[in-house]
């Protein structure tokens, strides 16, 4: 099971409304960069880095979260992005969880989701408060009964992001008082075609139980060459789109870079 007809239709249409609407309101927000572009020397390529780095934030914001609904909805009861988890987080689930990261970053013990979510889970839940901060979910999946919880971030974060994200993957086992599946997912691996080893990784996540890159996180939610597929749907709209970014980064570079013209 890979990308149906429907489905790459959807996502086709999903990355026209955006490269559309980019196109349309984009305006760049930094107008002078006097050290980048005396560096440079060209303003056009100033004014590409510019339009790319917010057509990358643009698709870290919303696109993969929109393809993840898109193509899990097929094989799964119920999805939805931007999923709050809801419960409550006791002073003693926070203590164990808080030990449990602590250990992790100090190489204390080896990361096992399986053995840190029963620890979560034997934590007392009495006096269990609402908290706001980490209640929501980028993507959310119930899959014959089961339900998972996926952090969907950039692809080369820190280890204090790690730390964080860790933390609340772990808080949100503790919110549902049961073993749900939980991950942290990348939706490209930047090292490809080598394993994903970025250093902060080491011994904080559990490698394909609570941590997913790029195909295996696609094959995960849509089947095999669900990834394959969907690689294929962002290059045809890029090439269809590829003079209309060109003009609009043209146009771009028509304004002063750092002050001075013609850079």
């Amino acid at each position: 099971m890979a990308l149906s007809k429907e489905q790459k239709g959807e996502i086709q249409k999903l990355l026209e409304k955006k490269i559309d609407n980019k196109l349309k309101k984009y305006t760049r927000e930094s107008t002078s960069m006097p050290f980048l572009a005396r560096l440079v020397q060209d303003s056009e390529k100033v004014a590409a880095y510019s339009f790319i780095h917010s057509l990358a934030t643009t698709l870290g914001m919303s696109i993969y979260e929109d393809a993840s609904v898109i193509i899990a909805r097929k094989s799964s009861e119920e999805c939805f992005r931007n999923y709050g988890v809801g419960g409550v987080l006791s002073k003693d689930q926070k203590s164990t969880i808080s030990a449990i990261i602590t250990e992790l970053r100090n190489e204390e013990r080896k990361v096992d989701i399986k053995t840190e979510t029963k620890e979560v889970l034997k934590a007392s839940s009495d006096n269990g408060k609402y908290q706001k901060e980490g209640n929501i979910v980028d993507f959310y999946m119930l899959r014959n009964g089961e339900e998972y919880f996926f952090e969907i971030k950039t692809v080369k974060p820190n280890i204090d992001v790690f730390t964080k994200s860790k933390t609340k993957l772990l808080e949100w086992v503790a919110r549902k008082r049961k073993p749900v599946k939980v991950f942290l997912a990348f939706p490209y691996n930047p090292y490809a075609p080598e394993p994903y080893s970025r250093f902060t990784v080491q011994n904080m996540m559990d490698y394909k139980n609570d941590f997913l890159v790029g195909e295996e996180y696609w094959d995960f939610l849509g089947g095999k060459n669900t990834y394959k597929d969907l690689l294929e749907v962002f290059d045809y709209v890029g090439k269809n789109y590829k003079e209309k970014i060109s003009q609009k980064i043209k146009e771009v570079a028509e304004a002063k870079v750092g002050g001075v013209k013609n850079l």
